[in-house]
């Protein structure tokens, strides 16, 4: 694919020099992540490198609280703080941060990045400081939503050329797919296995739609050649999002979204996701 996105990095280091400015906080600092960690490489006032590369992970210390509870959150003297892990002290006290405040820029349910400010002495950051942060993480959040429709856009002409290379008919078929993807997402989350068994049998029927007369049943072998799981990310996929996306979608991690699509990729023979979702189609798999 090629890619019109701009550095992500550079969106936030923009949104760090806004937060500097408008908070007046001596030092300001960022951590991009996949919401299950996020490793320190913006700063903006550091006297030293200590925090320079840390990864903080997602429930340990203030990003790591933030990063699972979705919130913002301050600390008014980080030395003197029970309420988080004391995993990143030695770090935080090398660099001499006291009061700090942390907030999520939370996209699609996840922490895309966490953004910092702090003072070198004990104090109480007011409002002004708290919207400042809130505001700042806002907008990075809307610039980050507008690359990804970028992103997936481009990624769904991925498809489209996929699928002319493997001979598949390229008429309009969006709808189908959503629809395809929505029935085996709902099924993934219901309890009851007669109604998800319904739901996924009437999913497989739509894969079928407008296939045509000439490609006959889809053989025994093709639909058993990915497990009703792997099928399931591969519909979200197909209509263009993200690992992270589809991970919120089916309720699963990033990496393990990762590994699904290895495994898709050993069983098709294919060497990209949209090659595996165009050879899937081929297969009669997905609509």
């Amino acid at each position: 694919m090629t890619t019109l996105r701009p550095s992500d990095s550079d969106a936030v280091l923009g949104a760090l020099r806004r937060a500097r400015q408008e908070s007046g906080l001596p030092i300001v600092f960022a951590g991009e992540g996949n919401g299950e960690t996020a490793q320190l490489s913006r700063f903006i006032g550091a006297r030293t490198t200590s925090m320079q590369g840390l990864q903080v992970a997602k429930g340990r210390g203030l990003g790591g609280h933030v990063m699972a509870s979705g919130r913002p959150a301050t600390v008014r003297d980080y030395e003197d703080c029970s309420g988080i892990t004391r995993h990143y002290a030695e770090a935080v006290g090398q660099e001499g941060l006291r009061a700090i405040i942390s907030v999520p820029v939370m996209v699609s349910g996840v922490a895309r990045t966490i953004l910092y400010g702090s003072a070198r002495v004990a104090t109480q950051l007011g409002d002004h400081v708290t919207k400042t942060f809130n505001s700042v993480a806002a907008d990075l959040a809307s610039e980050f939503r507008v690359r990804d429709e970028v992103d997936r856009r481009l990624r769904m002409a991925d498809v489209a050329a996929a699928e002319h290379t493997v001979g598949l008919e390229a008429s309009d078929r969006e709808q189908l797919r959503v629809l395809h993807g929505e029935l085996r997402a709902i099924a993934a989350e219901l309890g009851d296995p007669a109604l998800r068994d319904r739901l996924l049998a009437a999913g497989s029927a739509l894969a079928g739609v407008g296939r045509s007369p000439d490609a006959g049943e889809v053989p025994v072998s093709a639909k058993s050649v990915l497990s009703p799981r792997e099928i399931d990310v591969l519909a979200q996929v197909a209509l263009g999002l993200s690992n992270a996306e589809v991970g919120a979608r089916l309720s699963l991690s990033p990496e393990t979204i990762k590994a699904y699509l290895r495994n898709i990729g050993t069983k098709l023979g294919t060497r990209s996701r949209m090659e595996s979702v165009a050879r899937a189609r081929l297969l009669g798999l997905l609509p």
